[in-house]
């Protein structure tokens, strides 16, 4: 199971039907769910994030953070390979509170660039779809 955790909602329109695009194309290979949480401050983002984690994810946890390590595709299509349940993490408008980040198993950089977090979520729907893909040798990726 892949779950995206992420604060706040799709209000871009164009953007969410680019994410559930790629969430209809990974769903043939594993199962897949997006879960939202309310935005707030980072402070209760945090701690509802870190409540909903400590409940609800099994397996790895992957925080999507500027701070974290830049894996490219086929990292992160190893990452897929290795673990059977896995859930990402990624923050509202103003990031994720330190406590989400040290909850997590591993924290990542999609980018050093700054974006909103919803081209956060869009740019890891599509990486995650990538990594299956090379995972079962699909066209979709090319070296």
């Amino acid at each position: 199971m892949i779950r995206i955790l992420a604060v706040g909602k799709m209000k871009e329109r164009r953007l969410a039907e680019l994410v559930d695009d790629f969430i209809r194309r990974i769903r043939p290979w594993s199962p897949v769910e997006i879960v939202e949480l309310k935005d707030s401050t980072i402070e209760k983002e945090g701690a509802a994030l870190v409540r909903w984690l400590d409940g609800h994810a099994p397996g790895r946890i992957v925080a999507c953070d500027e701070r974290g390590r830049e894996p490219t595709s086929r990292d992160l299509a190893g990452v897929l390979r290795r673990h059977r349940a896995i859930t990402f993490v990624i923050g509202g408008p103003d990031g994720l509170a330190p406590a989400v980040r040290d909850r997590a198993d591993e924290t990542v950089a999609l980018s050093r660039l700054t974006m909103t977090h919803e081209m956060c979520r869009l740019l890891l729907a599509e990486q995650i779809y990538r990594g299956l893909a090379i995972n079962r040798g699909h066209r979709y990726h090319r070296d």
